[in-house]
């Protein structure tokens, strides 16, 4: 059987074309990967494309595109830029000054390490530098969670119990602000929500030497406010079905941010599914479907019962029974 080989001057074309065609996959994965970040993001925080668009002032279908992997191509210059100076792309967006080489090499070491060399060395530097005293962390409950998973309800049985204030941190938000949440967003923007969130929450700490709090479901997705949390509280993620969830808002009367969108049950699962690695690095969990108001009560107070123990010890993975 004759085999037709292919002549040198395909080859040649074969070797030019070769280097752009994985230069364009490369750039559509970059874009790609550019697009799930802003997506998963986006459901941490509870945003629809809607609040999104209106707070970045960034039009719905821009965003759709970027979240789809066709975003600007300007993006992809930005990252030609930062490969020809050797420089992370995060250190030429930064906002603010430069950051000093100490940060830089200790965060490039940090890279470096595995996953449970990373948690390692993070408790390492909290023992040395973070200033987090395991007796008062045990005295501080906090509970996490999305709407619905019980936070108010078993907060405040819990707070009777133990005979300490019981404390909702959008409450003292919207004190802080003089006006409800709703008011506070469309104002501020989530930007400004964020920083009363911060503040209020290092106010209760700082104030309040015993606790139960219940905090917004979103907290989780701010970085610095949520490991100022896990620090100084002992935490409790509430945990239920997107199901649960869903019927127990509603009958909340409640319907944030599901409100006017008829794909709600398709966004809780996605922001649930976005924010379930965040809750789960809670001390212990409690799953709150298929049980009774009394027999979850029962298992978050043996969930806690521990807390000051294992506060000194360190902060644990346990789950509830």
């Amino acid at each position: 059987m004759h085999v037709r080989r292919p002549s040198a001057k395909a080859k040649a074309n074969h070797l030019r074309v070769s280097p752009l065609l994985t230069k364009a996959a490369d750039s559509e994965e970059y874009l790609a990967m550019v697009g799930n970040r802003v997506r998963e993001l986006r459901a941490r925080r509870g945003m629809t494309r809607k609040i999104l668009a209106r707070d970045s002032h960034v039009s719905e279908r821009y965003l759709a595109q970027l979240e789809s992997g066709e975003g600007n191509i300007s993006i992809l210059l930005l990252r030609q830029v930062a490969r020809a100076l050797d420089t992370p792309l995060e250190s030429l967006v930064f906002v603010g000054a430069e950051p000093p080489v100490e940060l830089v090499r200790t965060t490039e070491f940090l890279r470096s390490l595995r996953a449970e060399e990373l948690s390692r060395a993070r408790e390492l530097l909290l023992q040395e530098f973070g200033g987090v005293n395991p007796d008062a962390r045990g005295s501080r409950i906090a509970l996490i969670g999305l709407r619905g998973a019980g936070k108010s309800t078993l907060g405040a049985m819990l707070a009777e119990k133990r005979e300490v204030p019981f404390i909702e941190l959008d409450r003292l938000i919207e004190q802080e602000a003089g006006v409800p949440l709703g008011v506070i967003f469309d104002l501020y923007g989530q930007s400004g929500f964020r920083r009363l969130e911060r503040r209020c929450l290092d106010e209760v700490i700082e104030r309040t030497p015993k606790f139960v709090l219940a905090t917004g479901g979103s907290l989780v997705s701010e970085p610095g406010t949520f490991d100022r949390l896990l620090t100084s509280c002992y935490t409790v993620w509430l945990c239920a079905t997107p199901e649960d969830h869903m019927q127990r808002v509603i009958a909340q009367g409640d319907k944030r941010p599901m409100a006017d969108n008829r794909e709600a049950m398709t966004d809780l699962e996605r922001i649930l599914a976005g924010r379930e690695k965040l809750y789960s690095q809670a001390d212990v969990t409690v799953e709150t479907s298929g049980f009774s108001l009394a027999e979850n009560f029962a298992r978050l107070t043996k969930a806690i019962s521990g807390a000051e123990t294992s506060s000194k010890n360190g902060r644990n993975k346990r789950a509830a029974d």
